[in-house]
Protein backbone atom coordinates (compact mmCIF):
# COMPACT_ATOMS: atom_id res chain seq x y z
CA UNK A 1 0.00 0.00 0.00
CA UNK A 2 1.57 3.14 -0.73
CA UNK A 3 -0.24 5.45 1.45
CA UNK A 4 -1.93 4.39 4.29
CA UNK A 5 -4.91 6.77 6.13
CA UNK A 6 -4.05 8.88 8.78
CA UNK A 7 -6.96 8.30 10.60
CA UNK A 8 -9.71 5.38 10.72
CA UNK A 9 -13.00 5.51 11.88
CA UNK A 10 -14.71 2.11 12.70
CA UNK A 11 -18.29 0.54 14.81
CA UNK A 12 -20.32 3.53 14.23
CA UNK A 13 -23.04 5.57 12.77
CA UNK A 14 -20.99 7.80 9.84
CA UNK A 15 -23.59 10.37 8.61
CA UNK A 16 -22.62 11.68 5.25
CA UNK A 17 -24.98 13.92 4.65
CA UNK A 18 -24.56 12.99 0.46
CA UNK A 19 -27.77 13.19 -1.68
CA UNK A 20 -29.53 10.74 -0.23
CA UNK A 21 -28.51 10.93 3.39
CA UNK A 22 -27.03 7.42 3.61
CA UNK A 23 -25.30 6.56 6.86
CA UNK A 24 -21.97 4.25 6.95
CA UNK A 25 -20.30 2.48 9.43
CA UNK A 26 -16.67 3.28 8.50
CA UNK A 27 -14.47 6.46 7.14
CA UNK A 28 -10.65 6.89 6.34
CA UNK A 29 -9.01 10.13 6.32
CA UNK A 30 -5.47 10.54 4.72
CA UNK A 31 -3.67 13.73 4.11
CA UNK A 32 -6.08 16.17 5.31
CA UNK A 33 -8.92 14.28 3.19
CA UNK A 34 -11.80 11.68 3.04
CA UNK A 35 -10.24 8.68 1.28
CA UNK A 36 -13.02 6.36 1.90
CA UNK A 37 -16.63 5.63 3.20
CA UNK A 38 -18.11 2.39 3.87
CA UNK A 39 -17.96 -0.38 5.59
CA UNK A 40 -15.27 -2.10 7.83
CA UNK A 41 -13.82 -3.90 4.80
CA UNK A 42 -13.40 -0.67 2.90
CA UNK A 43 -11.13 0.78 5.18
CA UNK A 44 -9.31 -2.03 6.36
CA UNK A 45 -7.03 -1.83 2.86
CA UNK A 46 -5.94 1.85 4.61
CA UNK A 47 -4.72 0.98 7.68
CA UNK A 48 -0.97 0.89 8.29
CA UNK A 49 1.32 0.90 11.54
CA UNK A 50 0.92 4.65 12.55
CA UNK A 51 -2.55 4.80 11.42
CA UNK A 52 -4.75 5.57 14.37
CA UNK A 53 -7.85 3.89 14.46
CA UNK A 54 -11.13 4.97 16.26
CA UNK A 55 -13.34 2.31 17.83
CA UNK A 56 -17.09 4.51 17.75
CA UNK A 57 -18.56 2.31 20.19
CA UNK A 58 -21.59 3.03 18.03
CA UNK A 59 -20.95 6.64 18.39
CA UNK A 60 -22.39 9.27 15.27
CA UNK A 61 -19.60 10.84 13.05
CA UNK A 62 -20.86 13.96 11.53
CA UNK A 63 -19.60 16.35 9.04
CA UNK A 64 -17.63 19.25 11.12
CA UNK A 65 -20.58 21.80 11.63
CA UNK A 66 -20.89 25.13 9.87
CA UNK A 67 -22.14 27.81 12.22
CA UNK A 68 -23.33 30.00 9.27
CA UNK A 69 -23.45 32.59 11.22
CA UNK A 70 -21.49 33.54 14.29
CA UNK A 71 -19.63 37.11 15.31
CA UNK A 72 -16.34 35.03 16.36
CA UNK A 73 -14.43 38.00 18.14
CA UNK A 74 -18.14 39.47 19.37
CA UNK A 75 -18.70 36.54 21.52
CA UNK A 76 -15.38 35.96 22.71
CA UNK A 77 -15.54 39.57 24.14
CA UNK A 78 -18.99 38.86 25.45
CA UNK A 79 -17.63 35.79 27.33
CA UNK A 80 -16.11 35.75 30.62
CA UNK A 81 -13.43 36.85 31.79
CA UNK A 82 -13.88 39.35 29.65
CA UNK A 83 -16.79 40.30 30.03
CA UNK A 84 -19.92 40.11 32.68
CA UNK A 85 -22.11 37.16 32.19
CA UNK A 86 -25.72 38.38 32.44
CA UNK A 87 -27.36 35.81 29.91
CA UNK A 88 -30.23 32.80 31.54
CA UNK A 89 -29.50 31.32 33.77
CA UNK A 90 -26.94 33.16 35.34
CA UNK A 91 -28.88 36.22 36.22
CA UNK A 92 -32.81 36.21 36.25
CA UNK A 93 -33.89 39.65 37.30
CA UNK A 94 -32.72 43.28 37.15
CA UNK A 95 -31.53 42.76 41.24
CA UNK A 96 -29.29 39.67 39.74
CA UNK A 97 -27.61 42.09 36.75
CA UNK A 98 -27.04 44.97 39.88
CA UNK A 99 -25.38 42.38 41.95
CA UNK A 100 -22.79 41.44 39.39
CA UNK A 101 -22.16 44.26 38.34
CA UNK A 102 -21.77 44.64 41.86
CA UNK A 103 -18.75 42.12 41.69
CA UNK A 104 -17.48 43.45 38.68
CA UNK A 105 -16.83 46.85 40.45
CA UNK A 106 -14.81 45.64 43.36
CA UNK A 107 -12.63 44.02 40.66
CA UNK A 108 -11.01 47.03 38.76
CA UNK A 109 -9.84 50.29 39.67
CA UNK A 110 -12.15 53.21 40.36
CA UNK A 111 -13.51 55.00 36.94
CA UNK A 112 -12.37 52.13 35.14
CA UNK A 113 -15.68 50.99 32.62
CA UNK A 114 -17.69 47.87 33.71
CA UNK A 115 -19.38 45.77 30.38
CA UNK A 116 -21.41 42.93 30.65
CA UNK A 117 -23.21 40.85 27.65
CA UNK A 118 -26.76 39.29 27.31
CA UNK A 119 -29.62 40.31 29.52
CA UNK A 120 -32.85 39.62 28.34
CA UNK A 121 -35.82 41.50 29.51
CA UNK A 122 -37.83 38.33 28.95
CA UNK A 123 -35.70 36.75 31.60
CA UNK A 124 -35.79 39.31 33.89
CA UNK A 125 -38.35 39.13 36.77
CA UNK A 126 -39.18 42.50 37.41
CA UNK A 127 -39.97 42.71 33.55
CA UNK A 128 -41.99 39.85 32.98
CA UNK A 129 -44.19 40.58 35.70
CA UNK A 130 -44.52 43.74 34.33
CA UNK A 131 -44.07 44.21 30.55
CA UNK A 132 -43.74 48.27 31.27
CA UNK A 133 -40.96 48.08 33.77
CA UNK A 134 -37.85 48.26 31.64
CA UNK A 135 -34.12 48.38 32.97
CA UNK A 136 -32.76 51.60 33.95
CA UNK A 137 -29.56 53.74 34.77
CA UNK A 138 -30.73 54.05 38.43
CA UNK A 139 -31.33 50.39 38.71
CA UNK A 140 -27.14 50.38 38.08
CA UNK A 141 -26.59 53.73 39.86
CA UNK A 142 -26.69 52.32 43.81
CA UNK A 143 -24.06 49.49 43.20
CA UNK A 144 -21.64 51.66 40.82
CA UNK A 145 -21.77 55.38 41.34
CA UNK A 146 -18.65 56.01 39.97
CA UNK A 147 -17.53 53.19 37.73
CA UNK A 148 -19.00 53.55 33.95
CA UNK A 149 -20.99 50.30 33.36
CA UNK A 150 -22.51 49.65 29.89
CA UNK A 151 -24.22 46.38 28.82
CA UNK A 152 -25.25 44.76 25.88
CA UNK A 153 -28.53 42.70 25.78
CA UNK A 154 -28.51 39.46 24.07
CA UNK A 155 -29.37 40.34 20.92
CA UNK A 156 -26.66 43.23 20.22
CA UNK A 157 -29.50 45.32 19.48
CA UNK A 158 -29.95 47.11 22.50
CA UNK A 159 -27.45 48.98 25.48
CA UNK A 160 -28.44 49.42 28.76
CA UNK A 161 -25.82 52.41 30.80
CA UNK A 162 -25.60 53.34 33.86
CA UNK A 163 -25.30 57.60 35.21
CA UNK A 164 -21.41 57.38 35.55
CA UNK A 165 -21.35 56.11 31.95
CA UNK A 166 -24.65 58.45 30.50
CA UNK A 167 -22.37 61.15 32.03
CA UNK A 168 -19.01 60.54 30.28
CA UNK A 169 -20.57 59.88 26.81
CA UNK A 170 -22.87 63.41 27.28
CA UNK A 171 -26.76 62.38 26.87
CA UNK A 172 -28.84 64.11 28.13
CA UNK A 173 -32.42 65.26 27.67
CA UNK A 174 -31.40 67.49 24.63
CA UNK A 175 -29.22 64.37 22.85
CA UNK A 176 -30.75 63.20 19.35
CA UNK A 177 -30.37 60.05 18.49
CA UNK A 178 -28.63 58.97 15.28
CA UNK A 179 -31.36 58.13 12.66
CA UNK A 180 -32.87 54.81 13.23
CA UNK A 181 -31.72 55.02 16.60
CA UNK A 182 -33.50 55.78 19.99
CA UNK A 183 -32.79 56.86 23.36
CA UNK A 184 -35.34 55.70 25.38
CA UNK A 185 -36.46 58.34 28.04
CA UNK A 186 -39.04 58.50 31.15
CA UNK A 187 -41.97 60.79 31.42
CA UNK A 188 -40.02 63.51 32.14
CA UNK A 189 -38.34 63.28 29.08
CA UNK A 190 -35.48 62.42 30.85
CA UNK A 191 -32.74 59.40 29.40
CA UNK A 192 -33.20 55.91 31.32
CA UNK A 193 -30.21 54.75 29.89
CA UNK A 194 -31.30 52.66 27.65
CA UNK A 195 -30.45 52.93 23.69
CA UNK A 196 -31.73 51.02 21.40
CA UNK A 197 -30.18 50.34 17.39
CA UNK A 198 -28.08 52.97 15.62
CA UNK A 199 -28.10 55.00 19.25
CA UNK A 200 -26.00 52.55 20.84
CA UNK A 201 -23.05 53.82 19.05
CA UNK A 202 -22.78 57.08 21.07
CA UNK A 203 -21.79 54.55 23.90
CA UNK A 204 -19.18 52.98 21.26
CA UNK A 205 -17.71 56.23 20.34
CA UNK A 206 -16.91 57.32 23.68
CA UNK A 207 -15.58 53.77 24.69
CA UNK A 208 -11.82 52.82 23.85
CA UNK A 209 -11.53 50.58 20.79
CA UNK A 210 -10.36 46.98 21.20
CA UNK A 211 -6.59 46.18 21.17
CA UNK A 212 -5.04 44.16 18.81
CA UNK A 213 -4.26 41.94 21.89
CA UNK A 214 -7.79 41.79 23.18
CA UNK A 215 -9.15 41.03 19.57
CA UNK A 216 -6.41 38.24 19.45
CA UNK A 217 -7.33 37.02 22.60
CA UNK A 218 -11.38 37.13 22.22
CA UNK A 219 -10.93 34.67 18.62
CA UNK A 220 -8.94 32.39 20.29
CA UNK A 221 -11.23 31.98 23.29
CA UNK A 222 -13.81 31.54 20.64
CA UNK A 223 -11.76 29.19 18.86
CA UNK A 224 -11.29 26.80 22.06
CA UNK A 225 -15.03 26.78 22.84
CA UNK A 226 -16.29 26.06 19.03
CA UNK A 227 -13.39 23.12 18.39
CA UNK A 228 -15.36 21.54 21.70
CA UNK A 229 -18.41 21.82 19.82
CA UNK A 230 -17.35 19.54 16.92
CA UNK A 231 -17.71 23.45 14.93
CA UNK A 232 -15.45 23.52 12.06
CA UNK A 233 -16.25 26.47 10.06
CA UNK A 234 -17.81 29.58 10.31
CA UNK A 235 -19.28 33.32 8.94
CA UNK A 236 -18.03 36.29 10.68
CA UNK A 237 -21.42 38.21 9.36
CA UNK A 238 -20.17 41.50 8.91
CA UNK A 239 -16.34 43.09 9.62
CA UNK A 240 -15.50 46.62 8.32
CA UNK A 241 -16.08 50.42 9.09
CA UNK A 242 -19.41 49.74 9.67
CA UNK A 243 -18.37 47.72 12.55
CA UNK A 244 -16.06 50.10 14.31
CA UNK A 245 -18.66 51.79 16.25
CA UNK A 246 -19.91 47.66 17.76
CA UNK A 247 -18.63 46.64 21.05
CA UNK A 248 -15.59 48.29 20.98
CA UNK A 249 -15.20 47.82 17.38
CA UNK A 250 -15.11 43.65 17.69
CA UNK A 251 -16.78 44.05 14.23
CA UNK A 252 -14.34 46.32 13.08
CA UNK A 253 -11.84 46.56 9.96
CA UNK A 254 -9.07 45.38 12.41
CA UNK A 255 -10.79 42.04 13.34
CA UNK A 256 -10.01 40.80 9.83
CA UNK A 257 -6.23 41.32 9.79
CA UNK A 258 -6.56 39.61 13.23
CA UNK A 259 -7.76 36.42 11.75
CA UNK A 260 -5.16 36.00 8.91
CA UNK A 261 -2.46 36.40 11.66
CA UNK A 262 -3.88 33.75 13.25
CA UNK A 263 -4.16 31.84 10.17
CA UNK A 264 -0.78 32.87 9.30
CA UNK A 265 0.46 31.43 12.87
CA UNK A 266 -1.38 28.29 12.58
CA UNK A 267 -3.93 29.07 15.59
CA UNK A 268 -7.11 29.68 12.95
CA UNK A 269 -8.63 26.15 14.23
CA UNK A 270 -11.85 26.82 12.20
CA UNK A 271 -12.67 27.54 8.25
CA UNK A 272 -13.45 31.38 8.30
CA UNK A 273 -16.09 32.90 5.49
CA UNK A 274 -16.41 36.72 5.83
CA UNK A 275 -18.82 38.92 4.83
CA UNK A 276 -17.54 43.28 5.02
CA UNK A 277 -19.58 45.43 6.52
CA UNK A 278 -19.47 48.73 4.47
CA UNK A 279 -21.89 50.66 7.06
CA UNK A 280 -23.96 49.78 9.78
CA UNK A 281 -27.13 50.41 10.92
CA UNK A 282 -29.09 54.06 9.38
CA UNK A 283 -26.38 53.83 6.74
CA UNK A 284 -26.73 55.62 2.89
CA UNK A 285 -26.75 54.04 -0.60
CA UNK A 286 -24.49 57.04 -1.25
CA UNK A 287 -22.37 55.52 1.83
CA UNK A 288 -22.49 52.64 1.37
CA UNK A 289 -21.31 52.13 -2.22
CA UNK A 290 -18.01 54.60 -1.80
CA UNK A 291 -17.22 52.50 1.07
CA UNK A 292 -17.42 49.01 -0.33
CA UNK A 293 -15.00 50.28 -3.21
CA UNK A 294 -12.45 51.00 -1.10
CA UNK A 295 -13.36 47.85 0.87
CA UNK A 296 -12.71 45.89 -2.27
CA UNK A 297 -8.68 45.80 -2.03
CA UNK A 298 -9.07 45.92 1.72
CA UNK A 299 -11.43 42.52 1.27
CA UNK A 300 -8.64 40.87 -1.31
CA UNK A 301 -5.54 41.59 0.36
CA UNK A 302 -5.13 43.04 3.29
CA UNK A 303 -1.95 42.38 5.49
CA UNK A 304 -1.38 39.47 4.40
CA UNK A 305 -1.67 39.10 0.18
CA UNK A 306 -1.73 36.57 -1.82
CA UNK A 307 -0.82 33.96 1.23
CA UNK A 308 -3.84 33.46 2.30
CA UNK A 309 -5.93 29.29 1.58
CA UNK A 310 -9.04 30.70 0.51
CA UNK A 311 -10.74 27.39 1.84
CA UNK A 312 -9.13 28.33 5.43
CA UNK A 313 -10.47 31.93 4.80
CA UNK A 314 -12.53 34.04 2.77
CA UNK A 315 -14.17 37.14 2.03
CA UNK A 316 -17.32 35.94 0.25
CA UNK A 317 -19.23 39.09 -0.11
CA UNK A 318 -21.37 41.73 2.38
CA UNK A 319 -23.26 42.68 4.75
CA UNK A 320 -26.22 44.78 4.82
CA UNK A 321 -28.62 46.29 7.53
CA UNK A 322 -32.41 46.43 6.25
CA UNK A 323 -34.21 46.50 9.84
CA UNK A 324 -33.92 45.80 13.39
CA UNK A 325 -35.49 42.87 15.79
CA UNK A 326 -39.52 42.07 17.22
CA UNK A 327 -38.45 43.08 20.80
CA UNK A 328 -37.01 45.84 20.10
CA UNK A 329 -40.15 46.58 18.07
CA UNK A 330 -37.96 47.90 15.14
CA UNK A 331 -38.94 45.04 12.45
CA UNK A 332 -40.73 46.45 9.85
CA UNK A 333 -43.79 44.84 9.94
CA UNK A 334 -46.49 44.48 7.30
CA UNK A 335 -49.58 44.48 10.73
CA UNK A 336 -48.93 46.50 13.80
CA UNK A 337 -46.88 44.98 17.25
CA UNK A 338 -49.08 44.73 19.69
CA UNK A 339 -49.60 47.87 21.15
CA UNK A 340 -49.14 49.82 17.80
CA UNK A 341 -46.60 50.62 15.90
CA UNK A 342 -45.18 48.76 11.86
CA UNK A 343 -41.20 49.31 13.08
CA UNK A 344 -39.39 50.38 9.79
CA UNK A 345 -36.64 49.99 7.84
CA UNK A 346 -33.55 50.85 9.35
CA UNK A 347 -31.57 52.98 6.97
CA UNK A 348 -31.30 56.67 5.69
CA UNK A 349 -34.32 58.23 4.54
CA UNK A 350 -37.47 60.29 5.88
CA UNK A 351 -40.48 57.95 4.50
CA UNK A 352 -41.19 54.48 3.63
CA UNK A 353 -40.66 55.08 0.16
CA UNK A 354 -37.28 56.57 0.47
CA UNK A 355 -35.55 54.27 2.87
CA UNK A 356 -36.70 51.33 0.23
CA UNK A 357 -35.00 53.11 -2.84
CA UNK A 358 -32.10 53.05 -0.24
CA UNK A 359 -32.18 49.29 0.50
CA UNK A 360 -32.52 48.42 -3.33
CA UNK A 361 -29.00 50.70 -4.26
CA UNK A 362 -27.45 48.78 -1.66
CA UNK A 363 -28.63 45.68 -2.65
CA UNK A 364 -28.22 46.67 -6.82
CA UNK A 365 -24.51 47.97 -5.86
CA UNK A 366 -23.38 44.95 -4.15
CA UNK A 367 -24.49 42.63 -6.88
CA UNK A 368 -23.00 44.53 -9.90
CA UNK A 369 -19.57 44.75 -8.15
CA UNK A 370 -20.00 41.11 -7.76
CA UNK A 371 -20.33 40.46 -4.46
CA UNK A 372 -22.80 37.77 -2.29
CA UNK A 373 -24.99 40.09 -0.39
CA UNK A 374 -26.34 39.02 2.99
CA UNK A 375 -28.98 41.03 4.40
CA UNK A 376 -30.21 41.13 7.72
CA UNK A 377 -34.01 41.18 7.71
CA UNK A 378 -36.47 40.15 9.96
CA UNK A 379 -40.20 41.65 9.67
CA UNK A 380 -42.22 40.71 7.14
CA UNK A 381 -42.69 43.71 5.27
CA UNK A 382 -38.97 44.38 5.23
CA UNK A 383 -38.58 41.01 4.03
CA UNK A 384 -40.50 40.86 1.00
CA UNK A 385 -38.91 44.68 0.17
CA UNK A 386 -35.73 42.40 0.16
CA UNK A 387 -36.74 39.89 -1.96
CA UNK A 388 -37.99 41.63 -4.33
CA UNK A 389 -34.77 44.14 -4.41
CA UNK A 390 -32.58 41.10 -4.68
CA UNK A 391 -34.77 39.94 -7.89
CA UNK A 392 -34.36 43.34 -9.29
CA UNK A 393 -31.09 43.47 -8.92
CA UNK A 394 -30.20 40.33 -10.78
CA UNK A 395 -32.71 41.10 -13.34
CA UNK A 396 -30.40 44.28 -13.90
CA UNK A 397 -27.47 42.94 -14.22
CA UNK A 398 -27.59 39.00 -14.61
CA UNK A 399 -24.82 37.11 -13.23
CA UNK A 400 -24.68 33.32 -12.52
CA UNK A 401 -24.93 31.76 -8.51
CA UNK A 402 -25.06 35.14 -6.88
CA UNK A 403 -26.30 32.75 -3.69
CA UNK A 404 -27.31 36.19 -1.82
CA UNK A 405 -29.19 35.15 0.97
CA UNK A 406 -31.23 36.90 4.11
CA UNK A 407 -30.28 37.28 7.07
CA UNK A 408 -32.55 35.76 10.50
CA UNK A 409 -35.87 35.59 7.90
CA UNK A 410 -37.67 36.03 11.16
CA UNK A 411 -41.19 36.12 9.24
CA UNK A 412 -40.40 35.25 5.42
CA UNK A 413 -43.09 35.20 3.44
CA UNK A 414 -44.45 33.04 0.69
CA UNK A 415 -43.88 35.89 -1.61
CA UNK A 416 -40.39 36.21 -0.29
CA UNK A 417 -40.18 32.53 -0.39
CA UNK A 418 -41.20 31.91 -3.64
CA UNK A 419 -38.59 34.97 -4.85
CA UNK A 420 -35.75 33.58 -3.07
CA UNK A 421 -36.72 29.90 -4.80
CA UNK A 422 -36.80 31.31 -7.58
CA UNK A 423 -33.52 33.00 -7.91
CA UNK A 424 -31.28 30.41 -6.64
CA UNK A 425 -31.01 32.38 -3.19
CA UNK A 426 -31.24 31.48 0.41
CA UNK A 427 -32.06 32.24 4.06
CA UNK A 428 -29.93 32.21 7.19
CA UNK A 429 -32.62 31.02 9.78
CA UNK A 430 -31.73 31.08 13.99
CA UNK A 431 -33.16 27.95 15.64
CA UNK A 432 -31.60 28.86 19.01
CA UNK A 433 -32.72 32.64 18.72
CA UNK A 434 -36.07 30.87 18.25
CA UNK A 435 -35.72 28.74 20.94
CA UNK A 436 -34.44 31.65 23.38
CA UNK A 437 -37.58 34.51 22.58
CA UNK A 438 -40.04 31.86 21.63
CA UNK A 439 -42.03 32.78 25.07
CA UNK A 440 -41.60 36.45 24.74
CA UNK A 441 -42.58 37.41 21.50
CA UNK A 442 -46.31 37.06 22.06
CA UNK A 443 -46.43 40.48 23.52
CA UNK A 444 -45.24 41.90 21.20
CA UNK A 445 -46.74 40.43 17.88
CA UNK A 446 -49.70 38.20 19.06
CA UNK A 447 -49.70 34.55 19.58
CA UNK A 448 -50.36 33.77 15.87
CA UNK A 449 -47.48 35.83 14.80
CA UNK A 450 -45.20 34.03 17.28
CA UNK A 451 -45.51 31.16 16.40
CA UNK A 452 -44.69 31.58 12.51
CA UNK A 453 -41.41 33.02 13.51
CA UNK A 454 -38.65 31.14 11.93
CA UNK A 455 -40.74 28.96 9.63
CA UNK A 456 -38.30 26.73 8.57
CA UNK A 457 -40.85 23.92 6.97
CA UNK A 458 -42.26 26.32 4.95
CA UNK A 459 -38.97 27.91 3.07
CA UNK A 460 -37.47 24.35 2.71
CA UNK A 461 -40.70 23.21 0.86
CA UNK A 462 -40.85 26.39 -1.20
CA UNK A 463 -37.40 25.22 -2.41
CA UNK A 464 -35.23 27.96 -0.32
CA UNK A 465 -31.55 27.24 0.40
CA UNK A 466 -32.06 27.41 4.29
CA UNK A 467 -29.10 27.51 6.43
CA UNK A 468 -28.57 27.82 10.37
CA UNK A 469 -26.46 30.15 12.51
CA UNK A 470 -26.34 31.08 16.16
CA UNK A 471 -25.61 34.70 15.68
CA UNK A 472 -23.25 34.59 19.01
CA UNK A 473 -23.03 36.15 21.19
CA UNK A 474 -26.72 37.01 20.83
CA UNK A 475 -26.93 33.05 21.37
CA UNK A 476 -24.12 29.92 22.23
CA UNK A 477 -23.07 28.58 19.30
CA UNK A 478 -25.04 25.09 20.77
CA UNK A 479 -26.07 23.22 17.25
CA UNK A 480 -27.36 20.75 19.36
CA UNK A 481 -30.10 22.78 20.35
CA UNK A 482 -30.73 23.80 17.18
CA UNK A 483 -31.41 20.66 15.78
CA UNK A 484 -33.92 19.80 19.03
CA UNK A 485 -35.51 23.28 18.15
CA UNK A 486 -35.97 22.18 14.30
CA UNK A 487 -37.21 19.54 15.27
CA UNK A 488 -39.71 19.71 18.50
CA UNK A 489 -40.18 23.92 18.02
CA UNK A 490 -39.97 23.92 21.93
CA UNK A 491 -39.60 26.97 23.96
CA UNK A 492 -36.57 27.41 26.67
CA UNK A 493 -38.18 29.28 29.12
CA UNK A 494 -41.41 27.03 29.63
CA UNK A 495 -41.05 23.98 26.80
CA UNK A 496 -44.20 25.36 25.01
CA UNK A 497 -44.56 24.29 21.46
CA UNK A 498 -44.57 27.05 19.09
CA UNK A 499 -45.68 26.75 15.34
CA UNK A 500 -45.70 22.88 15.35
CA UNK A 501 -46.53 23.11 12.23
CA UNK A 502 -43.04 24.84 11.01
CA UNK A 503 -40.86 21.58 12.13
CA UNK A 504 -38.51 19.97 9.82
CA UNK A 505 -37.11 16.80 10.44
CA UNK A 506 -33.91 15.71 12.16
CA UNK A 507 -32.01 14.85 8.79
CA UNK A 508 -33.43 18.13 7.36
CA UNK A 509 -32.04 20.15 10.50
CA UNK A 510 -28.78 18.26 9.81
CA UNK A 511 -28.28 19.71 6.19
CA UNK A 512 -28.68 23.31 7.85
CA UNK A 513 -25.74 22.97 9.65
CA UNK A 514 -23.89 21.13 7.00
CA UNK A 515 -24.12 20.71 3.46
CA UNK A 516 -26.21 24.16 2.95
CA UNK A 517 -24.36 25.79 5.30
CA UNK A 518 -21.29 24.85 3.09
CA UNK A 519 -23.39 25.90 -0.19
CA UNK A 520 -23.69 29.37 1.74
CA UNK A 521 -20.07 29.34 1.57
CA UNK A 522 -19.61 28.61 -2.15
CA UNK A 523 -17.96 25.26 -0.92
CA UNK A 524 -20.80 22.76 -0.72
CA UNK A 525 -18.16 21.02 -3.40
CA UNK A 526 -15.52 20.67 -0.93
CA UNK A 527 -17.18 20.56 2.04
CA UNK A 528 -20.11 19.65 4.12
CA UNK A 529 -20.69 15.80 3.63
CA UNK A 530 -18.85 12.95 4.33
CA UNK A 531 -17.99 11.89 0.56
CA UNK A 532 -14.33 10.73 -0.96
CA UNK A 533 -12.34 13.58 -1.97
CA UNK A 534 -14.28 16.15 0.49
CA UNK A 535 -12.03 17.70 3.40
CA UNK A 536 -11.72 16.06 6.42
CA UNK A 537 -13.92 18.40 8.67
CA UNK A 538 -15.60 15.94 11.39
CA UNK A 539 -17.45 15.93 14.46
CA UNK A 540 -17.98 12.60 16.59
CA UNK A 541 -21.05 13.10 19.29
CA UNK A 542 -21.08 10.41 21.86
CA UNK A 543 -24.39 8.38 21.20
CA UNK A 544 -26.67 7.55 18.25
CA UNK A 545 -27.67 10.81 16.99
CA UNK A 546 -30.82 9.49 13.90
CA UNK A 547 -32.24 7.46 17.37
CA UNK A 548 -32.14 9.94 19.88
CA UNK A 549 -35.05 11.14 21.21
CA UNK A 550 -34.43 14.95 20.15
CA UNK A 551 -34.93 16.06 23.73
CA UNK A 552 -31.67 14.16 24.50
CA UNK A 553 -29.65 15.86 22.05
CA UNK A 554 -28.48 18.84 23.22
CA UNK A 555 -26.87 16.68 26.35
CA UNK A 556 -24.80 14.57 23.99
CA UNK A 557 -21.37 15.62 24.26
CA UNK A 558 -18.75 16.06 21.29
CA UNK A 559 -15.86 14.04 21.92
CA UNK A 560 -13.75 14.14 18.57
CA UNK A 561 -13.45 17.36 16.64
CA UNK A 562 -11.15 17.12 13.13
CA UNK A 563 -10.24 20.10 10.93
CA UNK A 564 -8.71 19.83 7.97
CA UNK A 565 -7.44 16.01 8.67
CA UNK A 566 -5.73 17.67 12.37
CA UNK A 567 -7.39 16.94 15.46
CA UNK A 568 -8.62 20.15 17.31
CA UNK A 569 -11.09 18.52 20.27
CA UNK A 570 -10.51 14.55 21.82
CA UNK A 571 -11.76 13.79 24.93
CA UNK A 572 -12.03 9.89 23.34
CA UNK A 573 -8.96 8.99 25.74
CA UNK A 574 -10.13 10.31 28.61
Amino acid sequence: MDTYADLVFVGGQVVTVDAEFSVASALAVSGGVIAAVGGREDVAPLVGPCTRVVDLRGATLLPGINDSHLHGCAYGMASPPLSVDLGHPAVASIADVAGAVREAVGRVPRGQWVTGHGWDTGYLAECAADPSRQPSRHDLDAVSPDHPVVLYSFSGHATWINSAAQRLIGIDRDTVAPPGGAVVVDAAGEPTGLLHEGAQALVQNALPPLSRQERTAAIRSTLASLARLGITSYTEPGLGPGGDGIMRGALGSETLDVYRRLLADGELTARLGVLLLPTGMAGTAKEFARTLDELDDFGSSGESSGRVDPRRLAVHGVKIFADGIVPNRTAWMNEPYVGGGCGALCVGGGTDAERTAEIDAMIRHAHAAGHQAGVHVTGDRACDTVADAFASAMAGHPRPDARHYVIHGDFLTAHSMKVLASHGLGVNMNPTIKWTVADMEEEFVGAERAAYAWPYRDALDAGVRVASGSDAPVTDPDWRQGLATMVLRESKAGGRVSGPEKRITLAEAIRTYTIDAAWQDFADDWKGSLEPGKVADLCVLDGELLGADPHDIPTMPVVLTVMDGQIVHDTLAD
